[in-house]
């Protein structure tokens, strides 16, 4: 399995955005835990929230003591195909996972765990793609093994959920985003509840000028004298990106000046991403007030900034949310955000207070125009979101969160 390049971090740096007790309670513990060997195994190093997570945890994991790893596994398309399905499945598509469809996840899992070589104290397997890895094994690991699911898994397919539970039985701890996601069938596993968290120093979230803002926005052609709604998220049907269209049209009637901003991440491992790109795209129906930006034109961390801080209002319209990075985002910039109330969305949205929960089109356009007729109310639900991510959902907490359960794990 392809190891991935990590930059150093200095957890030092956070202290004056968390404070310093913060960052000295992360220390204590990494002490306990110093030179434990622990490796972190997910599908992709490119696009999606898990990556982006494990590239701020595990050079903070190496900062405070631990000899941490990530490594990616390896498949062709027909395996992400079908690990796409999976994923689908835990969030509740009705689908049927045939037998061939089974035996090329599973024994591509078993290709990837002969490729596992060394042993490790700690290691930590991300989502259903690599979760059947540790079955394959010759001989039980002697470390302790953790499956991390990101999924909201409230609504799980129950076909697919009884495939994979003995996978998941296997683990010796399991990590949920809430604890309304764990499904029957693992109480006799140990379960932790960790909620993802941003980095406010990397290139997407730290504090950049004005004149960047201006410039970015304007290569890509959004008019900056008039507003526009962003929802930054990957082509794809829990994501709702023809309803976002449907949104903004109904706002448009009322704010005719309004533009929609669709940014997404193309990930390696989501083969039909273009598909409901194309589709998005289709439904826009030739808009030029519509703009949907990807990867492809280049769009990046600096960009993605650029964009959230630009925005006129945020939206996340997710029909199934294992967290919602991208909210977590959108509130550290000060943004109005109106979003779903579904999965991890709601442990960052006190609605009314950090931002607005709505529960159809109408709500969401109506809420929309509001905000933007009356950008004090924005500005005022933006500060309150700003503050309750600094204390609930930044790295530091999430690195002191793992290290805590890696301790009560020795």
């Amino acid at each position: 399995m392809p190891a991935v390049p990590i930059s150093p971090k200095s957890l030092r740096d956070y202290a004056k955005i968390v404070g310093e007790e913060v960052v000295e309670h992360a220390f204590d513990l990494g002490r306990k835990l110093k030179g434990a060997r622990l490796l972190h195994i997910n599908a992709t190093a490119f696009g999606g929230g898990v990556a982006e997570l494990l590239y701020t945890l595990v050079p903070l994991m190496r900062d405070v003591g631990l000899d941490a790893e990530w490594k990616t596994i390896e498949g062709g398309d027909d395996f992400f195909t079908i690990t796409k399905l999976i994923h689908n499945g835990l969030q509740g598509m009705d689908l049927l996972l045939t037998p061939q469809m089974k035996e090329i996840y599973l024994s591509q899992n078993e290709v990837n765990a002969s490729r596992l070589s060394s042993e490790y104290d700690f290691v930590i397997v991300h989502d259903p793609q690599p979760l059947a890895l540790r079955s394959f094994l010759d001989r039980k690991p002697k470390g302790r093994w953790i499956w991390r699911c990101h999924i909201d898994t409230t609504c799980a397919n129950r076909q697919l959920w009884d495939f994979l539970i003995p996978y998941i039985k296997g683990y010796d701890a399991t990590i949920f985003t809430r604890r309304e996601y764990v499904g029957a069938g693992l109480e006799s596993v140990p379960i932790s509840v960790i909620a993802p968290s941003i980095d406010p120093l990397s290139p997407k979230n730290q504090t950049i000028e004005h004149d960047v803002i201006h410039t970015v926005v304007g290569k890509y052609n959004v008019d900056r004298r008039r507003p526009f709604l962003l929802q930054v998220s990957r082509f794809d049907p829990w994501k709702d990106p023809l309803g976002v269209i449907d949104v903004y049209r109904m706002a448009k009637e009322k704010v005719p000046e309004l533009q929609l901003v669709m940014l997404a991440s193309m990930a390696s491992d989501d083969p039909e991403g273009w598909h409901y790109y194309e589709k998005t795209a289709r439904h826009a129906e030739g808009d030029p007030d519509v703009h949907m930006l990807t990867n492809m034109e280049g769009i990046g961390n600096l960009e993605v900034n650029a964009f959230q801080r630009a925005a006129g209002v945020v939206m996340q319209k997710s029909i199934r949310e294992g967290f919602g990075l991208v909210v977590t985002e959108a509130l550290w910039k000060q943004k109005a955000v109106v979003a779903s109330p579904v999965g991890g969305i709601v442990l960052q949205i006190v609605n009314n207070e950090t931002g607005f929960l709505v529960s159809s089109t109408e709500e969401s356009a109506e809420k929309i125009v509001y905000l933007l007729q009356n950008p004090e109310v924005a500005a005022r639900v933006g500060e309150a979101g700003l503050e309750y991510i600094r204390h609930k959902f930044l790295s530091p907490r999430n690195l002191t969160d793992y290290l805590q359960l890696l301790v009560d794990l020795s």
